[in-house]
């Protein structure tokens, strides 16, 4: 019999351990490439009224006497314009590698970087800053790693009055987080998580958007699960992280994509997410999802896939959790305007961002595996024919749009009834036609189920030339055999 689908996208029967097995390593290997690609990002944060007044000013490869007569001008220059502008020089020269690496080769540099953050002069503090901020962003962990010696005045600076210059420690702190193993050794006992947890009360947007960046880079390390998370999910960081993502007229879409990537992080590494739903994470999410169908048809807005994605992960990954199967589905996520959010998304992908289909037709996935109501919601709203439509996309596409027809076909009779024949059929012989194995295979699955809950289905198929398209399929023998037991085992039932 047909067992269930909830997860992580599981093809069954024709070769179900092989399909299952292969679909397991596909996602893994997927989520290890998001995980990655996440990971090697780092952010660069310049003033743009600066940047605007050295337009003129060409960055060159600074050497060893130019970079030791910066650092000796912005300590014991006879001005404190003197002093400004040597640093405002040095950063210029650092954004160049081959100038980064002379640095951190050259004695005392970095030390005398530290003095000037740690001076009483505001500006000349905000210069070496600048100058952290610009080595951070290096991709040699060499150059991060000499950065270690001023981490613990970056984490200070968190409780200071500047936003400006809070934003400008946490965007450091993140390139540094994300580029070296060492650097977070250092952190953690330095106190990363409670001082980020303290910004995140921060009433300036540009602090919480840095500071979910900072987070998130600290949640990607591959020490995380074990180290980071659970100190995490013990501050307060999740139960702020969650009203920042609740829809409202306050609701920022650069801080929700921050967070709502954090929060995917935390979910994917299984620590603790029954703590998550506690905290009302099923119907945060669940409301953000239909706020946001809403925003994509008041808006042209092209920023709002951008957090459809995370939310849409977090929610799949969600509802596979042992809470969630045990207690059921949250009464929110219950409601059938959840299905109509989720078609008007994946309309808006179809025609924006067709990369994001599969993350929105996994969520129906995981809806539609355990819970009649969902695939009663999806009948009754006439999405069979929209979701067969989604078939010609791409093999992944057609895979998930099968798994979730199966889904509907195998809570019985009634669902059967509902689906066939109508546009269903004619779609079905298409996909038997094509040549991946696996879509192939769910099509057959959705024609087992159909031929057992719905009397006639097994001749009707074969009389609309279903044979002949499984002729065009590799496996001829095998599969022509297969729709054969399968209608002796509807004609036995």
């Amino acid at each position: 019999m047909w067992s269930q689908r909830q997860g992580r996208l599981r093809p069954l029967r024709c070769g179900v351990e092989e399909l299952r097995r292969r679909r397991r390593e596909q996602e893994a290997a997927l989520r290890k490439a998001r995980r990655e690609q996440q990971l090697v990002s780092k952010r660069l944060l310049r003033d743009e009224t600066s940047e605007e007044a050295e337009e003129a000013c060409v960055a060159v490869i600074l050497g060893e006497a130019e970079i030791q007569q910066f650092l000796r001008l912005a300590q014991r220059g006879p001005e404190e314009k003197e002093r400004e502008q040597a640093l405002v020089s040095l950063r210029r020269g650092l954004q160049h590698p081959e100038t980064q690496q002379t640095f951190i080769r050259l004695e005392g540099s970095i030390r005398t970087l530290v003095g000037l953050l740690t001076s009483n002069q505001a500006l000349l503090q905000l210069g070496a800053a600048r100058c952290l901020h610009e080595l951070s962003h290096s991709e040699q962990s060499a150059v991060a790693e000499a950065c270690l010696p001023a981490t613990s005045y970056l984490l200070t600076y968190l409780s200071g009055h500047s936003a400006d210059f809070i934003e400008l420690c946490l965007y450091t702190l993140g390139n540094l987080i994300v580029e070296s193993e060492a650097v977070r050794r250092q952190l953690l006992p330095q106190g990363i998580v409670p001082a980020l947890a303290a910004c995140i009360q921060s009433p300036h947007l540009t602090v919480l958007e840095a500071l979910g960046y900072a987070l998130a880079q600290l949640l990607q390390a591959k020490e995380a699960p074990e180290k980071i998370i659970p100190s995490v999910l013990g501050s307060t960081l999740p139960q702020h992280m969650l009203q920042l993502l609740q829809p409202g007229p306050k609701l920022s879409l650069g801080v929700a994509v921050e967070f709502a990537w954090c929060l995917h992080y935390i979910i994917c590494s299984q620590v603790n997410n029954a703590l998550l739903i506690t905290h009302g994470a099923l119907s945060t999410l669940g409301l953000l999802l239909l706020d946001l169908a809403g925003a994509v048809q008041r808006t042209e807005d092209a920023g709002l896939e951008l957090l459809a994605c995370p939310v849409l992960r977090c929610l799949s990954n969600l509802l596979t959790e042992a809470a969630v199967e045990a207690v059921g589905v949250h009464p929110q996520l219950q409601d059938e305007r959840v299905v109509a959010a989720l078609f008007i998304l994946l309309d808006f992908f179809l025609q924006k961002q067709p990369s994001l289909l599969p993350e929105g037709l996994w969520l129906l996935n995981n809806l539609t595996a355990n819970s009649p109501s969902f695939c009663t919601s999806l009948l009754s709203l006439d999405l069979t024919e929209p979701l067969l439509q989604l078939l010609s996309v791409s093999n992944v596409v057609s895979g998930l749009v099968l798994t979730v027809l199966c889904n509907v076909a195998e809570k019985g009779p009634a669902y059967c009834q509902r689906l066939w024949p109508g546009p269903l059929l004619p779609s079905l012989l298409d996909t038997l036609a094509f040549s991946d194995t696996v879509v192939v295979g769910q099509s057959l699955e959705l024609l087992q189920l159909l031929f057992l809950y719905q009397p006639g289905a097994a001749q009707a198929f074969l009389q609309r030339s279903g044979l002949q398209a499984l002729q065009r399929h590799e496996e001829v023998a095998q599969l022509q055999d297969r729709v054969r037991a399968l209608q002796q085992t509807a004609l036995r039932g």
